[in-house]
């Protein structure tokens, strides 16, 4: 079994049942719904979907919704492409009406917070502009990198403070879309900060929906210089490696990548590894070398989860890329770097046990931690130290056992609430019977609280026998 989790974008190539049930079979864990595409017509579709999918295979899979944020781009170029070559000067105006050979971008604040000298990206950084003269309404630039640039393309502003908030309008109308849809995770992207991430938690409790895990999608350099203060509010994290690469220098971008998630591990914050991780099989049913030791070096590196974009939403071939990942993530897994977690210090009492729990695991005929949860906050700690053995998380809420999905070497299982924690031990000795973790004779360790079904009264640590 696989401890690292695979989060995989729904599209055209894999919104039918029986191409999603292959997935998941295969080894899919999150269903990724990205919201700069598509309708809510389109999306409501999808979460229906996943949910027929999870009734038929059994295995619990969390939808991800996957919020646009504050995308700045260029309008519509004239009689496109229109060819920019280096030297040449064009204006970017956030106008909508403007003079002919004006390019509009759609940031109203663009001329007050570009500054003489800064760059500006286009395309993904394909087109480099460097800024020469700003005036009321335009923002004259020199043409350092130029090519043929049509209509819609993305804009950078690497070097500027922007006000532009991380929730736009559209989010908010998307965040309450998901919720009302029974999402199960949140993505935020172009989080600059910690108040970013508050202020969604906010729309959520105003929504009753305060328990929806929210994703910070790391993009933004000044996320990076924030990690700190982002990882004391946010759930999960992303690294999103393409807009970090376009925003920063790309050969940055493979060490942000080891500390974010150096840092997010040691938080106990589960945390995603995205972008281009398979992109040659969107075309191509076999992966680069370069790939394959990409998504083995994210694994070692201690990601819990592993995100596909287009190589599943438009790819060719969404199940061998399945497939791929899924291989290359188990033989990364047979040298996993176990000891590096050990000296990770508790920051709780919850954070305690489960260290305690991990450290009993080593001896023993132990095959797996049982954590008895109902916020999920018990499985995330055991999670936090990487134990060799299997984590199996025991809940009532559906939504909980959903969203552990995502955490790596967690599997769940649900039940109906229960009154003592001897009815939940012998419940979950039940169940990993069932799914073959342990058998009869073998030991299995407890994380339980008392009175149960409670959050936050984790005070149990118990070496069990299947009987």
């Amino acid at each position: 079994m696989k401890r690292t989790k695979i989060v995989a974008t729904l599209g055209p190539a894999t919104e039918n049942k029986e191409t999603l049930e292959k997935l998941v079979r295969a080894g899919l864990n999150v269903v990724r719904l990205n919201m700069s595409h598509g309708t809510y017509e389109e999306h409501r579709k999808k979460i229906e979907l996943v949910r027929e999918v999870e009734e038929s295979t059994g295995i619990k899979i969390p939808v991800l919704v996957d919020l646009c944020g504050p995308k700045i781009r260029i309008g519509k170029i004239e009689n496109e492409p229109l060819f920019l070559h280096r030297g040449d000067t064009i204006i970017l105006t956030p106008e909508k009406e403007h003079e002919k050979g004006e390019i509009f971008v759609n940031y109203p604040y663009l001329d007050r917070e570009v500054k003489i000298g800064e760059t500006i990206l286009l395309a993904d950084g394909a087109f480099r502009l460097k800024v020469k003269d700003v005036k009321e309404k335009k923002v004259i630039c020199e043409v350092v990198v130029g090519g043929p640039l049509t209509s819609h393309k993305g804009v950078n502003l690497p070097h500027s403070n922007l006000s532009i908030p991380a929730l736009t309008e559209k989010d908010i109308e998307d965040v309450k879309f998901a919720v009302k849809e029974g999402a199960d995770i949140i993505a935020l992207s172009f989080v600059r900060k910690a108040a970013d991430i508050i202020k969604l938690k906010n729309l959520l409790e105003e929504l009753s929906a305060k328990n929806i895990p929210v994703v910070s999608k790391i993009e933004k350099p000044e996320a990076v210089e924030n990690i700190d203060e982002i990882l004391e509010v946010t759930d999960f994290l992303m690294v999103a490696r393409g807009d970090l690469g376009v925003e920063l220098p790309i050969e940055k971008v493979p060490v942000i990548q080891k500390t974010l998630i150096k840092k997010a591990n040691r938080k106990g914050k589960a945390v995603i590894t995205a972008t281009q991780m398979l992109k040659s099989m969107v075309d191509m049913p076999i992966p680069t070398r370069a790939e394959v030791t990409d998504i083995a070096n994210a694994v070692l590196d201690g990601t819990d989860a592993l995100m596909l974009s287009e190589e599943t939403a438009v790819g060719k071939y969404p199940l061998k890329v399945i497939e791929t990942m899924a291989n290359v993530i188990k033989e990364a897994e047979k040298i996993y770097p176990f000891k590096r977690y050990e000296d990770i210090k508790p920051d709780s009492l919850q954070d305690s046990l489960a260290k305690a729990a991990c450290e009993l695991a080593k001896s023993g005929n132990i095959k797996a931690i049982i954590a008895f949860t109902r916020t999920g906050a018990t499985a995330l700690a055991v999670a936090k130290f990487r134990p060799k053995v299997p984590v199996f998380a025991v809940t009532h809420d559906i939504k909980t056992g959903r969203k552990l999905n995502l955490v790596w070497g967690v599997d769940s299982c649900l039940t109906t609430p229960v009154e003592s924690t001897e009815k939940l031990i012998a419940v979950s000795i039940h169940a990993v019977k069932e799914r073959g973790i342990a058998k009869i004779g073998d030991k299995v360790i407890v994380l339980a609280g008392a009175p149960t079904g409670v959050p936050g009264t984790t005070n149990l640590v118990k070496i069990v026998e299947v009987k």
